[in-house]
């Protein structure tokens, strides 16, 4: 080979050399910088920690997946309103949907609820309306199962057990537009407890929004807030309920009207997907849905007025008695305590202090007689009649002879008692719980009032309205049985005079508008003026001022002479039978109680036949009943 081929070979095989290796070179260094975890992960392993070292990269990642889940999603309104709805007729559908519903229900407890019953001419004002034909109930997929009530009512069998317990289940939020109302119904019409009810309108107007336009409606809400039109014709609002087959534009109409409030419920507490991670520890479904509505929990909407009172009543004041404006100092500033307003529907006000003390007072020897509160036991401190033996607990012996000691240890007035609601054993916003009404408890005799704190039990504020539900269902069933009727004519305390309000209705058109009638017509109100005034005994040709103010100021209701309160009307029908009926009036009372409501947390020795015997043994069965002889008569 000549020098010229030689040389061109060796710079051919050098050229090749170095671009071969540079090729080596960069398919090796290549995949260690795409993939620097994977390098460590094939890097051989000769002890044992470094392998304890490499486990947790691969393994923790997949943990954190596992524990936080992305959250599901709730079902939008347009999604809930395409769900079809499901009728219920008999206990074997109800039987077969109510899995279902259970299920959701175990997510959030919480149904959207509305009613619906028969609405024509044939029902006035005075008349008696008619039953709740239809129960729509949805859950927050959109579920939503329609009742037909009026089927159940015409067969010998009652309503299944179970849909009877999600009604008045206290840990099952029902929420709608006049819920409350809906469960007043139910409860006239069918005996059905209605409990934890929360009025939309009133988490509207608290949430203070801006798109309120149109109303307080399930309508206007839905439009306002969901941009959801709903069809409320006249001609689907009024039609036959009680048909033997609903229309399809009825069923559409009846469960729109549950699955807009289940929607809405979410959209005003601001919730759109379901947990994804577990409650914290005391936290349950129910707790997370009822916290931002706790106060508004069986609360009867009143009116807009009604919620937003308190604030403005706060900005009347600072606009008309601010220390700043001008001529403030010739104004009165009003007494707030004049001007304190309770929640809205609250008839009662939960306790600001404990009501057990579990104070103790004892005999000069030292024998236990008793509980109380520390503001007695401190008044026998204060009057020198007794004196402190321990701080905790707190303990006064007596320095004198009690009128009467306990028949043994073993007895409910020596037991310590908590703080907390029987039912349900929540621990704060309670009220005391009269089990024997007071209507029907102050008309019993002293002796039966003597130590009456064993039927006044503390309840929050949810299950006190539960409880007073069905109480209003034995009062119904009390007037029945012993024919004393509850607000109507016979039962009712005082009545209007048609003759008297007619008479002021006259005097008062001649004060304001005498001049503008027609001469014919002011004759005739002087005639209707000086026709009463016969009457009184104050006879007179003319028609004075002085009549026309008198007769402007009458008083147009008359006490009624028969009337006879409910609650005296049914003890004197237990007082017929003695002592023994008093105390069946008392013990059914309790039983009520018991069977109603559950409790599970009863103070120890509570007893539905509490204090019977020792009633027996210290007056006899023959003890002479007095009861009052007519209403005015007082405790």
């Amino acid at each position: 080979m000549s020098r010229p081929g030689t040389l061109t070979a060796a710079l051919a095989t050098m050229v090749g050399a170095t671009l071969g290796g540079l090729l080596l070179w960069r398919t090796l260094w290549t995949p260690k910088k795409k993939l620097p975890p994977r390098q460590t992960t094939t890097v051989p392993v000769k002890r044992q920690s470094c392998n304890a070292e490499r486990e947790p990269v691969q393994v923790q990642p997949m943990l954190h997946q596992q524990t936080h889940p992305e959250p599901t999603p709730l079902p939008s309104p347009e999604t809930l309103l395409s769900v079809p709805p499901v009728l219920v007729s008999s206990w074997e559908e109800w039987e077969v949907l109510w899995p279902t519903l259970e299920n959701d229900l175990s997510v959030f407890p919480v149904l959207g609820l509305d009613c619906e019953w028969v609405k024509s001419i044939r029902v006035s004002v005075k008349g008696k309306p008619c039953a709740v034909s239809l129960l729509q109930m949805a859950t927050y997929t959109g579920f939503c199962v329609l009742v037909r009530l009026q089927l159940f009512r015409n067969t010998q069998h009652s309503v299944p057990q179970s849909f009877e317990k999600v009604l008045r289940n206290p840990h099952i939020l029902k929420v709608g537009v006049g819920c409350h109302e809906d469960g007043k119904r139910l409860a006239h019409d069918y005996g059905l407890a209605l409990g934890c009810t929360v009025d939309l309108r009133y988490l509207a107007l608290r949430q203070r929004h801006s798109l309120l336009t149109n109303g307080l409606s399930l309508k206007s809400l839905a439009a306002d807030l969901l941009n959801i039109t709903l069809d409320k014709s006249l001609e689907l609002r009024c039609s036959d309920w009680e048909a033997k087959q609903l229309s399809q534009e009825q069923i559409k109409y009846a469960a729109q009207d549950a699955q807009v409030s289940i929607a809405l419920f979410f959209h005003l507490l601001g919730l759109t997907s379901v947990p994804s991670q577990p409650l914290a520890e005391g936290e349950s479904p129910y707790s997370l849905l009822a916290s931002p509505c706790k106060e508004l929990v069986d609360v009867p909407f009143r009116n807009r007025a009604t919620v937003e009172s308190a604030d403005s009543e706060r900005k009347h004041r600072s606009r008309n008695y601010s220390l700043d404006s001008p001529g403030s100092g010739d104004q009165q500033v009003p007494d707030s305590r004049r001007n304190k307003k309770k929640a809205p529907g609250v008839s009662h006000s939960a306790r600001k202090s404990p009501l057990y003390d579990n104070c103790f007072l004892y005999a000069p020897d030292g024998q236990p007689l008793c509980t109380c509160d520390k503001k007695k036991a401190k008044w026998y401190l204060d009057k020198g009649i007794g004196e402190l033996q321990s701080e905790d607990p707190f303990v006064v012996r007596l320095l004198f002879e009690p009128s009467g000691r306990p028949d043994s240890q073993q007895d409910y007035y020596l037991t310590a008692k908590q703080n907390l609601c029987v039912v349900c054993g929540k621990a704060d916003s309670y009220i005391r719980k009269n089990i024997v009404p007071h209507e029907y408890r102050r008309y019993f005799p002293v002796q039966l009032k003597d130590h009456n704190c064993h039927d006044i039990l503390l309840l929050c504020t949810s299950c006190h309205a539960t409880s007073n539900l069905y109480d209003s269902l034995l009062k119904q069933q009390l007037s029945e049985e012993y024919f004393a009727p509850q607000g109507c004519e016979e039962g009712v305390r005082f009545m209007e005079d048609s003759e008297r309000r007619k008479v002021r209705s006259a005097a008062r058109a001649l004060l304001s508008v005498g001049l503008n009638l027609p001469e014919a017509r002011r004759e005739e109100l002087r005639a209707i003026i000086l026709s009463f005034e016969e009457v009184t005994g104050e006879e007179g040709e003319e028609v004075t001022n002085e009549m026309l103010q008198r007769a402007a100021g009458l008083e147009t209701r008359i006490f009624n002479e028969a009337y006879v309160p409910h609650g005296l009307k049914v003890v004197r029908a237990f007082a017929e039978r003695g002592l023994r009926g008093l105390m069946e009036l008392e013990r059914r009372w309790r039983e009520h109680f018991l069977s109603a409501m559950q409790p599970r947390f009863l103070p120890p020795l509570w007893s539905v036949s509490h204090n019977h015997d020792k009633y027996l043994r210290k007056y006899g069965e023959d003890l002479v009943i007095q009861l009052p002889v007519s209403p005015t008569q007082r405790e």
